[in-house]
């Protein structure tokens, strides 16, 4: 963490004092000036004590939180400010050489160029951008929840299930709320969809069951007529908390499912249930969290399908989309629809229906936000409830999603 620390605190003095080139171009006020450096120096500082007296037992403070926000933001601000600066100081330094080469033969004085005001304008309007956005995303992103519906059709969809409404939600992060009338707010949306089953998958807390103990009561509200189901995920365990004996961890995992349970969520540990109108059912199967990587693999594909018939329709509960991916996909038996989340969509990107969807964390997964096909299955990737980092979204909004199975019509 220390080693980090000091490579991005590298970038941000070096982005500041690009940064300051540009502003001190525009601003001539010392005093003005000297609120632009104030600024950077506070942030930089408030940072390294939230860090320093970080105790990963009980996790990130909504005050670290915050911080971590104002330092990307001004990070931001002073690096793409800097990175415009940079460019012009070597096209001043190498037509300051070239001058100088070839007018030395006339003895005539070459002076090195100075700054450009125009180019000062365009750095810090350049960096404005991302560095209002994250201020935004800190401000209103984070609770701009957005409902995302979905049709998809299935040759093989029980007569009874056609027309039936999934809401899945993910990524919950109760230890990063900060406002318990958005999230209500957010619950009450979920219910309005009436859908006929919830399912949750995974993440209900950054690092402790603890988390969870203010919003048990608002959650506790969510129903449907077939249930809530939920499964864990990777920040479920207690993986990214230090715990003084692994009872300790063993104990923060028990809290954890029996907060669901008191919830009334049904958490499937690679195990399933059947949804049954009539004669017609559908197997709905949740595996424990399974990441590619380093991530936890505790997810048995092969023990949750057990009573499960090949025939049967599976709607798959699986927190990464990597397992989709290196698991799912390649088993013999056909899982018609999996639900994942875990990427966040990294909390930040553009997406314009219809024309672009990018975020950084595309280079990270290949299924990362929305649905997919292949193989006939698909996925969807869930944006995720919450936030963790970052205090904030920009462009990737907090989802919930809402899926409606229908059975394809014959053609002739």
């Amino acid at each position: 963490m220390s080693r980090f620390f000091i490579f991005l605190g590298i970038i941000y003095l070096v982005g500041t004092f690009y940064g300051f080139q540009a502003f001190r171009t525009l601003v001539r006020n010392p005093w003005v000036q000297g609120v632009y450096v104030l600024a950077f120096v506070l942030v930089l500082a408030n940072i390294y004590f939230q860090f320093s007296g970080y105790d990963r037992a009980q996790g990130m403070s909504q005050a670290m939180s915050i911080s971590v926000g104002f330092f990307l933001a001004f990070m931001a601000l002073g690096f793409i400010s800097g990175a415009v600066m940079l460019v012009e100081d070597i096209l001043r330094a190498v037509g300051w050489v070239l001058r100088k080469v070839f007018n030395a033969s006339s003895g005539t004085q070459v002076h090195f160029p100075e700054r450009r005001k125009f180019i000062s304008q365009v750095a810090l309007l350049l960096a404005s951008v991302p560095f209002a956005s994250l201020l935004y995303g800190m401000y209103k992103g984070k609770y701009d929840y957005r409902v995302l519906n979905y049709v998809l059709e299935f040759d093989d969809l029980p007569e009874a299930f056609d027309g039936y409404r999934i809401t899945q939600i993910s990524d919950i992060h109760s230890g990063s709320f900060d406002n318990e009338g958005k999230v209500s707010y957010a619950v009450d949306l979920v219910n309005q969809q009436q859908s006929n089953v919830i399912l949750f998958t995974g993440d209900l807390v950054n690092s402790v069951a603890t988390e969870m103990y203010p919003w048990k009561d608002v959650f506790r509200r969510l129903k449907a007529e077939d249930g809530v189901f939920s499964v864990l995920g990777n920040h479920d365990y207690g993986d990214y908390a230090e715990w003084d004996t692994e009872e300790d961890k063993e104990a923060n995992l028990d809290e954890l499912k029996a907060i669901q349970r008191e919830m009334g969520f049904d958490l499937l540990l690679n195990e399933n249930r059947f949804l049954n109108k009539g004669e017609d059912r559908i197997a709905l199967v949740g595996v424990e969290n399974w990441g590619a990587g380093g991530f936890k693999k505790a997810g048995d594909l092969k023990l949750a399908l057990q009573g499960v018939e090949e025939g049967d329709f599976k709607i798959l509960m699986s927190h990464d989309p990597s397992h989709w991916e290196y698991e799912v996909l390649q088993h013999p038996w056909h899982v018609h629809l999996t639900l994942s989340g875990h990427t966040h969509g990294m909390q930040f990107g553009v997406e314009i229906p219809g024309w672009l969807k990018w975020s950084p964390v595309k280079y990270r997964y290949k299924y990362w936000a929305g649905i997919y096909k292949e193989l006939g299955q698909y996925i969807n990737v869930n944006r995720g409830f919450g936030y963790i980092g970052y205090p904030g979204r920009v462009g990737i909004w907090p989802e919930v999603t809402v899926i409606e199975l229908r059975k394809s019509k014959e053609t002739t």
